[in-house]
């Protein structure tokens, strides 16, 4: 999926979040939870650079995106040229669940609702990706 249409997954699921922990937190607490489902609803994508990184050999994905950081939210088409769709597919989805379940469990240690927060969030960006790659969505 592109960056866009995460960012619109995470805020629905953010807002949906917030909602149901209305009662457990303050208003800025609730706002920062918020924010933070929506970046990490995007940013978790950051993690292509990894498997990008492992095929290619070098970062030359990651330094012509940070060269030019509107190619890499306007062409993502292109932004891992060269390397087969097939072999990101699944690695991507492997790395965003140790990245999920790593974080979610850093999380836990200091506050199991918002570790909970933020597993659903990652949870949705998979099943984003997953109807995605099976062309539901």
């Amino acid at each position: 999926m592109y960056s866009r249409e995460h960012f619109l997954i995470g805020a629905v699921v953010s807002t949906a979040g917030v909602a149901a922990l209305r009662d457990a937190f303050s208003l800025p607490v609730l706002a920062g939870l918020f924010a933070g489902g929506v970046l990490l609803s995007v940013f978790i994508d950051l993690d292509h650079f990894l498997v990008a990184r492992r095929h290619a050999g070098d970062w030359s994905h990651l330094r012509a995106c940070v060269r030019d950081p509107v190619f890499a939210f306007t062409e993502q088409d292109e932004v891992f040229e060269g390397i087969p769709e097939q072999q990101i597919q699944l690695e991507r989805l492997l790395t965003h669940a140790v990245v999920g379940g790593a974080l979610t469990a850093a999380l836990a240690l200091v506050s199991v609702p918002v570790a909970v927060f933020a597993a659903v969030v990652v949870y949705a960006h998979v099943v984003a990706d997953l109807l995605r790659d099976a062309g539901i969505a």
